[in-house]
């Protein structure tokens, strides 16, 4: 018994000590979401731009190009720490009151970034994977009418 309690004891301190890491370094480690990257589409391109804020925070934007050129901004984005915690923050343009939904980071594993929001309606959770210097791969899935669903955007680098 005392055993088992040493091994659970020993993966809960390893977890944590990955996670204190992440959270401690991660604003370094989304460096690599700087600058433009644009995603093709029947109906034109989605844009998602970052760049550094004041107080060490990433600020994006999110808009659609339609066919003919005509661009609408969706939503602006940051990353930022909020006491010990880093967060992906998002403000959707006619959603949410225009107030602001953050998801709260929970783990960095093989270039892939998990935020959560356990508590929002859609999605609870955003992922973001680095494919490398010209790719970026990212995602929203959660649970909408008791159903699952993912939505991709696979950017390059524009």
């Amino acid at each position: 018994m005392k055993r088992i309690y040493l091994y659970f004891l020993i993966l809960f301190l390893v977890g944590s000590y990955s996670n204190v890491k992440a959270q401690k370094d991660s604003l370094k480690t989304f460096s690599f979401v700087l600058g433009s990257w644009e995603m093709q589409t029947p109906k034109g391109k989605i844009v998602e731009q970052w760049s550094h804020g004041a107080d060490k925070i990433l600020k994006g934007k999110s808009y659609r190009i339609n066919t003919k050129g005509d661009s609408v901004l969706t939503e602006t984005l940051q990353i930022r720490k909020i006491g010990k915690d880093v967060f992906y923050c998002s403000t959707v343009a006619n959603q949410n009151e225009g107030k602001e939904v953050c998801f709260k980071l929970i783990s960095i594993k093989d270039q892939v970034y998990i935020f959560e929001n356990a508590a929002h309606d859609f999605p609870q959770r955003i992922v973001y994977q680095n494919l490398g210097k010209n790719e970026m791969l990212a995602w929203i899935e959660g649970e909408l009418n008791e159903k699952s669903r993912k939505s991709e955007f696979r950017y390059k680098r524009q």
